[in-house]
């Protein structure tokens, strides 16, 4: 009975390594500069789709076709694995929220694609001053 417990135990714990290409694991980013982040988000133009409520100043004077919220209060904070993912490929994943129309089709999202012109040093600012946008729940 022990050793039955403790293979299901061993497999327990492997199965949360996962090691796959498309896992997270060992992903990191050097620190960011998270002032410089949020002139790279000014720059690129991030406020005329998203919003954070806390800097209501880094809004474009356009009226968005959609407004997606970045920030506030989270059960957990992004990694900067999915943070990532989500400047570079966007429609990896779409919230519910904005999977319809006329903002995303055919699995595919709206949301401008920076790569050719985001470098690495300001994607890693950016993820900065993104992550810095998230507060997460308190644990009571």
């Amino acid at each position: 009975m022990l050793v039955r417990s403790l293979c299901v135990s061993s497999f327990i714990l492997l199965a949360g390594c996962d090691l796959s290409p498309d896992s997270p694991h060992g992903f990191s980013l050097p620190d960011g500069d998270a002032a410089a982040g949020q002139i790279v988000f000014r720059e690129k133009q991030c406020s005329s789709c998203h919003v954070i409520e806390a800097l209501p100043d880094l809004r474009s004077g356009v009226e968005p076709e959609m407004t997606v919220r970045i920030g506030g209060m989270r059960t957990r904070i992004a990694t900067q694995g999915e943070l990532v993912s989500a400047v570079i490929n966007p429609s990896h994943k779409i919230a519910r929220a904005y999977n319809r129309e006329p903002y995303v089709g055919d699995g595919g999202s709206a949301m401008r694609t920076v790569n050719e012109s985001l470098t690495v040093a300001e994607l890693i600012d950016l993820i900065a001053f993104l992550q810095g946008q998230y507060e997460e729940f308190p644990d009571y």
